[in-house]
């Protein structure tokens, strides 16, 4: 019965509280929704574009606002205590989420004023610059959250879980880059490569964040973790060989070469992405062996 009365107690708690939205944090959260659909609607009436650095742009101003207005909404409902005590820490899911959307928004930030913000393009500037304010809004919550409120990480706001959400940012940026590889078959398998590790690392961090589900599990998440920690760093060590041999074997940096307008630039961001990735994934493999910083040691 004490079971019973608790969650009764719990969903009494669960009312439309339209007060939070008058809070700081209430507040920021609308200045962010306000802001990217500003910045998604200015990049849209720019035109459209098949370039996958502005269709990653316009997901990041779509996909943010989207998650930062759910998560406004679960508040505004008290539903957030319903899913702390059944399935999940909130307050590590908030942080977590600004987390990485600060990495999300900061990113197409730069890119978008690297591949279209020039000295006669004032309307690209316009964009590149409210594409900044966003990134600067989504910084300040992880500020409060972090610094000010005092607020501790279980698992997507911690190192251990942050570390998955940047390998998985490193992946999308990888995926993103990714050109003149169709006509040879050695980067065709490096593409594969990169293909693997990248719908685990969700499941990963989802599994980890609802803990209901991580306890329903028939086999140790943990070890499972550690062999795919170990097989993405082979993974990726045979692309940061092999990428690097076949893209750039005879292909010298051409003379005129802007970064924002030339392919070979590009393929060299994924040469150095693909090591990024190597790194992040080696140093996770590390710690979780070691068990430091919030590491699962298996």
């Amino acid at each position: 019965m004490g079971v019973i009365n608790d969650i009764k107690d719990t969903f009494s708690k669960a009312v439309f509280t339209p007060s939070t939205l008058m809070t700081g944090r209430g507040g920021l959260h609308m200045a962010q929704i306000l802001l990217c659909v500003v910045t998604f609607v200015l990049g849209a009436f720019r035109g459209g574009s098949s370039h996958t650095y502005w269709i990653y742009a316009m997901f990041t101003w779509a996909f943010c606002p989207i998650m930062t207005l759910i998560i406004s909404i679960i508040e505004m409902f008290k539903l957030d205590i319903i899913l702390n005590m059944f399935c999940m820490d909130w307050h590590d899911f908030t942080t977590g989420m600004a987390m990485s959307s600060s990495l999300m928004t900061v990113s197409v930030a730069i890119t978008y004023a690297n591949f279209y913000a020039c000295l006669k393009c004032l309307y690209a500037w316009i964009v590149s610059i409210f594409a900044f304010f966003c990134g600067l809004l989504y910084i300040l919550e992880v500020v409060k959250d972090k610094f000010m409120d005092k607020k501790k990480g279980s698992y997507l706001a911690a190192l251990p879980g942050f570390w998955k959400v940047m390998e998985a940012f490193v992946s999308c940026m990888i995926f993103v880059s990714l050109t003149g590889y169709r006509d040879k078959p050695a980067l065709i398998v490096c593409v594969i490569a990169y293909i693997i590790p990248f719908p685990i690392l969700p499941l990963i961090i989802a599994t980890n964040i609802l803990k209901k589900l991580k306890s329903c599990l028939p086999f140790n998440l943990d070890r499972f973790v550690f062999i795919f920690l170990v097989i993405s760093v082979v993974l990726y060590i045979y692309t940061a060989i092999m990428w690097s041999i076949f893209m750039f074997r005879n292909n010298p940096r051409p003379s005129d070469c802007p970064p924002s307008f030339c392919i070979w630039a590009i393929q060299f961001m994924v040469a150095f992405l693909t090591y990024v990735n190597l790194i992040l994934f080696t140093v996770d493999l590390v710690f979780t062996l070691l068990g430091i910083y919030g590491f699962k040691r298996t």
